[in-house]
């Protein structure tokens, strides 16, 4: 499988064999470029990606040893993401299908960041992912391959898009979020920042109170002429935000019996996170999944895999593909 994700500001494309074996995995970061602007300029990202995406293409076939003659199906991210960058990655992957007549595959990019972690070891049925990333904060059940349910997701803000904006209101560098898990390892846990569980039996997730009450904490000491240690102000939020994801997780994967347990997105490479939710992990007896760091941020290695998933199961899409920036995992 040849794999293409550009949903946001990464043009990334790698090539994998039998869903598992990655070959290559090429990924062209614009970190730098948007670091200016404190976050993702969409139309910046998509020019990037217009200028990437051919040497990138041509980057991963060398690496893998592979003509494109050599590849039997192309997999590439169609949503969610910025609609101009899904745009390029769709019209490549359009392009290559073609001219080379190689069956095409559409993936959902949060289906991408759960089957990254199939690229470490073969999935156990039933499974239950923690998805937390800039964009999603979810909890998706999984009794057989490509077969989601949604037991919670966030309310407002996902959980990576609140270290983001409390990384703002620290005068942090961007991306923020790993800045805060920087900051958190030689911080105090002493501050009393809430923790939203909402309704008892609810799997969903809220982290907007808790970003307004850290926002809050800094702007009232500053009023007060107070001195804020950066590094308890991260601890205390760090801490909240990954007391109520744990719990939740634990509690569902227990409530439903799952065999295993993910973690897939972006803020699966949270220290803090791993450390806790590995723990928590072993004490409940769940067998536990989460992908190297490289695989944790966007990556093409992930949409190959889910893609590779698709195609066995008989998924193919025409020249009709298009880009869907708020694509549902659900009915994809």
């Amino acid at each position: 499988m040849l794999g293409i994700e550009t949903s946001c500001d990464e043009t990334s494309v790698a090539v994998v064999q039998d869903g598992k074996k990655t070959l290559a995995n090429v990924v062209a970061s614009q970190m730098d470029i948007h670091e200016r602007f404190g976050g993702v300029v969409p139309e910046v990202a998509s020019r990037h990606h217009v200028e990437s995406v051919t040497i990138v293409i041509e980057q991963a076939l060398r690496e893998a040893g592979v003509s494109i003659e050599d590849i039997d199906a192309i997999a590439v991210t169609k949503g969610p993401g910025l609609v101009g960058a899904l745009l390029i990655g769709v019209a490549a992957a359009k392009t290559l299908s073609f001219a080379h007549d190689i069956p095409l595959v559409g993936v959902h990019h949060i289906a991408g960041h759960i089957y990254a972690n199939r690229l470490i070891d073969e999935f156990v049925f039933p499974n239950l992912t923690l998805v937390v990333s800039g964009g999603h904060t979810e909890l998706i059940l999984m009794n057989q391959h490509g077969q989601y349910e949604l037991l919670g997701e966030t309310r407002d803000d996902a959980a990576g898009e609140a270290y983001d904006k409390v990384a703002r209101a620290l005068d942090l560098p961007y991306p923020g979020g790993p800045q805060i898990d920087r900051l958190a390892a030689s911080g105090n846990d002493h501050i009393d920042f809430p923790r939203s569980w909402l309704e008892p039996d609810s799997y969903d997730f809220s982290f907007s109170g808790l970003k307004s009450s850290v926002i809050n904490y800094l702007h009232n000491a500053k009023q007060r002429g107070e001195e804020v240690r950066k590094e308890d102000v991260a601890a205390s939020f760090q801490a909240s935000v990954v007391d109520v994801l744990v719990t939740k997780t634990i509690r569902a994967a227990k409530a439903y019996n799952v065999e295993q347990l993910l973690v897939a997105g972006g803020v699966a490479a949270n220290k803090g996170l791993r450390q806790r939710i590995t723990m928590a992990a072993e004490e409940a007896g769940v067998s536990l999944l989460i992908p190297p760091l490289e695989l944790c941020t966007d990556n093409a290695a992930m949409i190959a895999s889910a893609g590779y998933i698709a195609y066995q199961q008989g998924v193919r899409d025409a020249m009709d593909l298009n880009a869907h920036p708020g694509l549902d995992l659900l009915s994809y």
